[in-house]
């Protein structure tokens, strides 16, 4: 699945802003609520999985049979959350890209848990972005290049202790050879200057957030 873009559709926050970075040749892993949300909008996941508390049996039903796989767990005995257990399986798979949607919601301990899951794909060397209507959040390790998304903000923030050698290139606001360590802010709301960017670093993991209000 090396060519293939993995979008997991979570049951976080969702609205039609979802639709549009649905692509038709991605390969789709809807979790329990994002499941439903999928086929109520006419799209047939490849894997439909979870505990399905957040639906009725009816709903369950419906989407079963409008998945192409349902992977059912018991929601005491499972160790991870229904985000997690899809994230997974996305990593397993190696694909291109993991693009998640629905991780970002009104519950800040599932959307932390969520940004930390960056770091699982990171370490299995899948580049992997968390996405809503205002925000697009990865980690750069080593080096990520940035096209212009229309975002006005671009905020870097350590995701370990220190981030070392952080050198920005195409930035309104440019470092070389920086330290930042975990709980400054001097990496929030910078702006590419044009269509492209580049950040590179030595050492850690560093927060890419993407943003607009």
């Amino acid at each position: 699945m090396k060519d293939k873009r993995i979008v997991i559709v979570t049951g976080g926050r969702l609205g039609d802003w979802t639709l549009p970075l649905i692509a038709p040749d991605d390969y789709i892993i809807g979790a329990d609520a994002g499941a439903l949300f999928l086929v109520r909008h006419g799209i047939r996941p490849d894997i439909a999985l979870g505990d399905f508390d957040s639906v009725t049996a009816e709903e369950f039903e419906w989407i079963r049979r409008n998945s192409a796989e349902t992977h059912a767990y018991d929601p005491v005995d499972k160790d991870y959350t229904d985000t997690e257990l899809a994230w997974r399986l996305a990593v397993s798979k190696g694909p291109r890209e993991i693009m998640m949607v629905g991780a970002l919601g009104t519950r800040f301990d599932h959307t932390l848990a969520n940004v930390h899951l960056l770091r699982f794909a990171a370490r299995e060397g899948v580049p992997a972005v968390l996405a809503d209507e205002h925000n697009r959040i990865r980690i750069a390790s080593g080096e990520l290049r940035l096209t212009n998304g229309g975002f006005a903000y671009i905020s870097l923030l350590p995701l370990t202790e220190t981030v070392t050698g952080i050198t920005l290139t195409g930035f309104q606001y440019p470092l070389n050879e920086a330290t930042i360590e975990i709980g400054q802010s001097i990496g929030i709301s910078n702006k590419l200057l044009g269509e492209e960017g580049t950040i590179v670093l030595s050492e850690g993991l560093l927060l890419v957030i993407e943003s607009r209000d």
